[in-house]
């Protein structure tokens, strides 16, 4: 591999992370605050890109750069909307179940999601690219890459990281949720609405994988099934750093896109398997994670 290809392959798997970031850190929230495997997340994530590509097409004639907070609104309305209806009609009644239910239960709401989107949006590849354009090219190293993928999508990605860190340990209403990720019975004790911040911990994670959705769709063509194919890669991400580890979750998925842009390089016919086949070596190794630690389980 010469230099020029290694620089491609850096700025891939830095772009390609940043999304998978976005994603698999909402995906791990739910599951370190509800205790849910949320298969529906890939769907979330569709949705977000599809409605995304919808409000970018429909408002580019007005003026391109209201495709910019068409990105931002379409995830807001896919987290509250869908993100809303599944934790309070779907998941809240059966709380206290077996975790069995909950993973049936939004595996079943992934495949209703999955033909909704083909009955909306239909089987066609829909692509809105206006928000790619916009910006101008930048050159790394003597190589030119799209800066929306090498500045804005890596930006959104820390932003979104430091933002979460912040939120969850210095401010009360992140307080709250940790104190109900700890001990929801204790917590309600004092006073503290669970059920609440179950509903806001949510819908946070279904936007933020409607997010990794939205921002996206300018990069590729939208088709069926690209839903179920992140929320595999999600589950990869984050079962490697250890389900509940946000900053876990950044390094491993930092760690997952850059492998797997240099295999696509090098060995392209093993795309698929390197994320998969990390994980498996890393919870052979380590079963909580390369972050996750032993937690002492309630009887």
């Amino acid at each position: 591999m010469n230099s020029t290809l290694a620089i491609l392959a850096l700025l891939d798997g830095i772009s390609y992370a940043a999304l998978v970031f976005l994603v698999s850190v909402g995906l791990s929230l739910i599951f370190g605050v509800l205790r849910v495997v949320n298969v529906a997340h890939g769907s979330l994530y569709a949705f977000g890109a599809y409605l995304a590509a919808t409000f970018s097409l429909a408002v580019a004639p007005i003026s391109p750069w209201l495709t910019y907070p068409a990105l931002l609104a379409a995830s807001i309305v896919i987290g509250i909307v869908c993100g809303g209806f599944i934790e309070r009609f779907l998941l809240r009644p059966l709380s206290g179940e077996e975790d069995v239910l909950q993973l049936l239960i939004t595996f079943a709401a992934f495949m209703i999601m999955d033909n909704l989107q083909r009955l909306i949006w239909g089987v066609q590849p829909i692509f809105a690219a206006e928000p790619l354009r916009l910006l101008p090219n930048v050159v790394v190293f003597g190589v030119s890459y799209t800066s929306y993928q090498v500045i804005l999508l890596p930006g959104v990605a820390l932003a979104t990281l430091f933002g979460l860190r912040y939120f969850l340990r210095r401010t009360l209403s992140g307080a709250v949720i940790l104190a109900v990720t700890e001990d929801r019975e204790a917590s309600t004790a004092i006073g503290i609405d669970a059920k609440r911040v179950y509903f806001v911990t949510f819908v946070i994670g279904a936007s933020l994988a409607a997010l990794g959705g939205a921002l996206a769709s300018p990069t590729t063509s939208l088709v069926p099934g690209m839903g179920a194919d992140m929320i595999v890669l999600s589950f990869a991400v984050a079962a490697t750093a250890g389900l509940g580890q946000i900053e876990g979750t950044a390094l491993t998925a930092l760690m997952i896109g850059l492998t797997r842009a240099f295999v696509i390089y090098l060995q392209p016919e093993f795309e698929v398997l390197v994320p998969y086949l990390l994980m498996v070596l890393v919870l052979l190794v380590r079963p909580f994670g390369l972050f996750g630690a032993v937690q002492v389980r309630k009887i």
